[in-house]
């Protein structure tokens, strides 16, 4: 990998006045913050809609647009959105998302502001050429003439064209806006990092549409569903309850449905980052009816057939595996076949007295480093609840002298040191924020995704310190 740093943070972070982050001027003001400070990347999370958690790791569509994300100021400039509707959508509380409020009010909104197009035959045109997302259209639009239920319990087969198009509307202006906010970051030279989760929801377009292509019962009910065993994060594993792939079946076709997914992606994004990389080579397959993901057993994935399709169809874009967790011998034989950069984070190289792969200084040059992924704590968080002995060990690595309080910066510096191609920061690291503003804390199924940074915390960062840490590093 190119020696590069960037920072992490999903769009819904960004502040603005809607309840959420969006693809309005406040991403434009960000990718200048970005080169301002002379960082290269901004990764971001994945863009599918969210699930009732709010994580976007389990969505209706893998190809759908998280209706969230588009810029309510941008319709009220077409005039599809009037001045009051505008002002009546103001939010309450700038550092959280409001979800509850955006679940009750933003799709009647997108949808009111659908039947004031003119373009109408634009939009068509525009989901006509893209099949996946005429699928999740008809999926949404189907999904509400059946009072949202999930697909496998649908009775009624009617559509309702006012609705159908309003999702077509609102897919449209989704990537219609993102286009735009990825041309201004290239052309201000920051490279876009996207996220694929491996596996999609069972109540979504991707396996309502491909049904043979998953381990379904007769009744389109999983037989077996993803999760991973005991580790950092949990005693009883994670029992994500993804169903899992019909390899098999998938393998018969060239793997198209993955394929068509990266270039996908390849047109949002310059880089993608593949979630879960390790469940390519072997994955954690857990009875439908277990209760916890202890009850699993690993399985052999697809492997390096998989590997040269996504590849082959990534073309230019760059591929990061995510290569965390329970890692073997053969899953780190299969990263170093593909060529892909793996990961490594700070956080998790002081786990034990031994010398881990994730302390810097055994970083390869090809490979992603984090402070913490957006599963991690924040870096500040992180040395709060250390004990005193592992804390005083690691800033004694990193040449701290001083206060703990003050270690985020030498951790900062370290990583910037280090032989990593590429090094990421959370931007609550940049800010040097505590727990109180951790994005994601896995298993707990409450009070996640919602951090927020106001315009004023973003200024507040020095801009200067991190292009000299840049420029220092050759970064």
């Amino acid at each position: 990998m190119e020696r590069k740093s960037g920072v992490l943070m999903h769009i819904s972070s960004l502040f603005g006045e809607y309840s959420i982050g969006s693809f309005g001027d406040e991403a434009k003001s960000f990718v200048d913050f970005l080169c301002d400070a002379g960082f290269s990347y901004w990764q971001v999370l994945p863009f599918c809609m969210a699930d009732e958690c709010n994580s976007p790791y389990k969505s209706y569509s893998t190809f759908g647009g998280n209706p969230y994300f588009v810029d309510l100021r941008l319709l009220n400039k077409k005039g599809l959105i009037t001045d009051e509707e505008l002002e009546e959508s103001r939010q309450d509380n700038p550092y959280l998302c409001e979800y509850e409020r955006l679940r009750r009010t933003r799709v009647k909104l997108l949808t009111q502001a659908s039947k004031r197009v003119k373009n109408k035959a634009e939009i068509e045109n525009f989901i006509e050429n893209n099949p996946y997302l005429s699928y999740f259209c008809e999926f949404m639009a189907r999904k509400a003439s059946n009072n949202e239920l999930p697909w496998y319990e649908w009775k009624s087969n009617e559509i309702d064209s006012e609705v159908l198009f309003a999702w077509k509307f609102i897919q449209y202006e989704f990537f219609s806006q993102w286009a735009e906010i990825k041309n201004y970051a290239n052309g201000k030279g920051i490279k876009l990092l996207g996220d694929i989760p491996i596996y999609v929801s069972l109540d979504s377009c991707d396996v309502w549409s491909n049904k043979e292509q998953y381990c379904l019962d007769k009744d389109n009910r999983p037989t077996h569903v993803a999760g991973v065993p005991p580790d950092y994060f949990s005693k009883d594993g994670q029992l994500w309850g993804n169903p899992l792939y019909n390899w098999k079946k998938m393998k018969k076709d060239g793997f198209k449905w993955w394929c068509d997914r990266i270039k996908h992606m390849g047109t949002m994004f310059d880089a993608i980052r593949i979630d879960h990389f390790r469940g390519i080579e072997s994955y954690w397959s857990v009875p439908a009816n277990a209760k916890t993901a202890r009850e699993g057993s690993w399985q052999k994935g697809p492997g390096m057939e998989l590997v040269k399709a996504v590849k082959n169809a990534a073309d230019s874009v760059e591929i990061i595996a995510e290569d965390l967790g329970d890692i073997t011998p053969e899953v780190e034989k299969l990263v170093n076949k593909s060529g892909f950069p793996g990961m490594r984070v700070f956080q998790f190289g002081f786990l034990g007295d031994g010398d881990s792969i994730h302390k810097p200084h055994n970083y390869p040059q090809n490979c992603v480093a984090y402070t913490g992924t957006h599963d991690n704590n924040t870096l500040l968080g992180y040395l709060w609840e250390l004990d005193d002995n592992t804390r005083n060990r690691m800033l004694k690595y990193c040449g701290h002298v001083g206060d703990w309080e003050s270690g985020c910066e030498s951790i900062i510096r370290t990583m910037f040191q280090s032989h990593a191609g590429l090094v990421i920061l959370p931007v609550q690291d940049l800010l040097g924020y505590g727990c109180d503003t951790r994005l994601n804390t896995p298993g707990k199924a409450d009070g996640n995704w919602q951090y927020r940074i106001t315009k004023e915390q973003l200024d507040s960062i020095d801009r200067q310190k991190y292009r000299s840490l840049n420029s220092m590093y050759s970064r």
